[in-house]
C-alpha cells in the first residue's frame, strides 16, 4: 500500500520570489496567508492546502521532497515544471 502524506505548499514563478517568501516564514508570517496572497496554485485559496495524497501522485521533485524531508519544516525552493515551490509536510503515514 502507498504511503500518504498531507502538506501545503506555496508555488511562485521565480526561485527569487521562493526565497523572499521563505525568509518571511522564517520571521514568523503566517504559511497559510502567504499562500493565499501570493500562491499561484488554486490551492492557495485553502492556504496551499493539497490534502492528503499518495506517494507517486506528486510531480517527481515534489513527491521527493514530501517523503524524504522533514515533517512541519519549511522546504524548498522545489523546483518543478510549474515553477519553485515551498512545502510544509504536515504528516507521513
Amino acid at each position: 500500500m502507498a504511503r500518504k502524506a498531507a502538506a501545503l505548499h506555496i508555488l511562485v514563478k521565480t526561485e527569487q520570489e521562493c526565497l523572499a517568501l521563505k525568509q518571511k516564514l522564517a520571521q514568523g508570517a503566517s504559511f497559510q496567508q502567504l499562500a493565499k496572497k501570493h500562491s499561484l496554485c488554486p490551492s492557495g485559496k485553502r492556504g496551499g492546502d493539497l490534502g492528503e495524497f499518495a506517494q507517486g501522485d506528486m510531480v517527481p521533485a515534489f513527491d521527493k521532497a514530501v517523503f524524504k524531508g522533514p515533517e512541519l519544516e519549511v522546504q524548498g525552493p522545489v523546483k518543478t515544471g510549474f515553477g519553485y515551490h515551498l512545502i510544509k509536510v504536515l504528516y507521513k503515514r
